[in-house]
């Protein structure tokens, strides 16, 4: 009997330092992240993020969108900004990856009806602004230099404005994604 204590003690002691080894590899850099999306500046918007992790496996952060060249960014978007939380399923820190999910604060330029006396239809372009919960996926890699590269994309639904039949050609769903490069300090 006391040899199967024994063995069980070593294999305990065994299994129990084979955990040791595949915990997660923390870096040395800090807990802050600066980031831009690199293709929205191809299309004439800015987009810098906020992110900070708050433990090996999670993080909170935030982004914020603003056009800046109309003529190459087609798209009605006046602005948005846009606060999220990330749970990351990779063996680095804070890396790999993650799901999200994600509230947005949005202002979209949208054509309003007008009917006339005479019972034609107008429009009149007018600013809506709207609040979307929603949920993403994407993957981060950092380098040992603490250079992050991250690929995301969500999806959300507005909750205000989305029976409202006064717009042309409302969406009440929004979208999100991103090619973002970045530092960790």
């Amino acid at each position: 009997m006391k040899n199967y204590v024994v063995v069980f003690l070593m294999l305990f002691a065994v299994v129990g330092a084979q955990a040791q080894n595949d915990s997660i590899k923390k870096n040395n850099f800090g807990k802050n992240e600066l980031k831009l999306n690199a293709v929205f500046l191809l299309f004439g918007s800015f987009e810098p993020s906020y992110e900070y992790n708050l433990t090996e496996q999670s993080s909170i952060g935030v982004s914020a969108f603003l056009p800046f060249d109309e003529t190459n960014f087609e798209m009605d978007i006046n602005y948005y900004i846009s606060p999220y939380y990330r749970i990351f399923f990779g063996r680095k820190y804070a890396a790999g990856f993650f799901l999200e999910g994600f509230g947005m604060l949005n202002s979209i330029e949208q054509k309003l009806y007008i009917t006339s006396t005479e019972g034609n239809y107008n429009y009149r372009d007018e600013d809506v602004t709207d609040f979307a919960l929603g949920f993403g996926v994407g993957g981060k890699w950092v380098t040992t230099g603490g250079f992050v590269f991250e690929v995301n994309g969500g999806i959300g639904r507005n909750f205000f404005n989305t029976n409202s039949s006064e717009y042309y050609d409302y969406s009440p769903i929004v979208g999100k994604f991103g090619f973002n490069l970045g530092y960790r300090f």
